[in-house]
């Protein structure tokens, strides 16, 4: 049985020999995860300028930072998370479950008429290590995720949500298809080789 000491020293050689920890240091961005949401945004041209973006499981803000960079002074983002948030400029934050009915209204009064063109979501419950426990809960976050992008995705808009690889991801994905037009499977270079997480691209929702 693994220490919980020595898991923890596994965790600091391996944050300290990490190139993007240093260059989220540098960077000055909240998590190494606002790398990945880069090289996916260099590839796949998610977001334009004035662009209206929903931030779902945001906190700390990596994320957010990135995306408020992306769409410059004329678009609008909406960032919700549990856990609180310090301030972003040009982000408007929900402290909330994105399960609870009143959640789900401040976002569309933040909105109001708009529908938002991306909905991106890095978000994932706590591991249990129970194989099976886990699995349930990260494809009950996933389907949470594309239920609310369908909710206020503009028609042609897009989503980019986290998935990790368990033996009922496969089908989920493949149900995106019935409302996207196209979908595309992402492992950045910034996200450790030894996870399981990737990244999904659907384009084209209702279209």
């Amino acid at each position: 049985m693994v220490s919980r000491r020595s898991t923890t020293k596994q965790w600091v050689r391996r944050q300290a020999a990490d190139p993007y920890v240093k260059q989220r240091e540098r960077a000055g961005y909240r998590s190494r995860a606002a790398f990945k949401l880069k090289e996916i945004l260099e590839r796949d041209r998610l977001i334009r300028k004035g662009g209206y973006i929903l931030d779902l499981g945001s906190s700390p803000g990596g994320w957010s930072q990135v995306a408020a960079t992306a769409i410059g002074a004329g678009g609008k983002i909406v960032a919700v998370d549990l856990l609180p948030m310090e301030p972003i400029s040009g982000v408007d934050f929900i402290e909330g479950d994105c399960r609870d009915a009143d959640t789900l209204h401040k976002i569309g009064a933040q909105f109001g008429e708009r529908s938002v063109d991306l909905v991106i979501s890095d978000i994932a419950p706590n591991i249990t290590g129970i194989r099976d426990v886990d699995e349930a809960n990260f494809l009950e976050l996933a389907k949470l995720v594309s239920d609310i992008s369908t909710q206020f995705l503009v028609a042609g808009g897009s989503m980019l949500i986290k998935l990790f690889q368990f033996p009922g991801t496969d089908s989920y994905v493949r149900d995106l298809k019935e409302s996207y037009d196209s979908i595309a499977r992402r492992k950045p270079e910034s996200s450790r080789r030894s996870s399981r997480e990737f990244y999904v691209v659907a384009k084209g929702f209702g279209i």
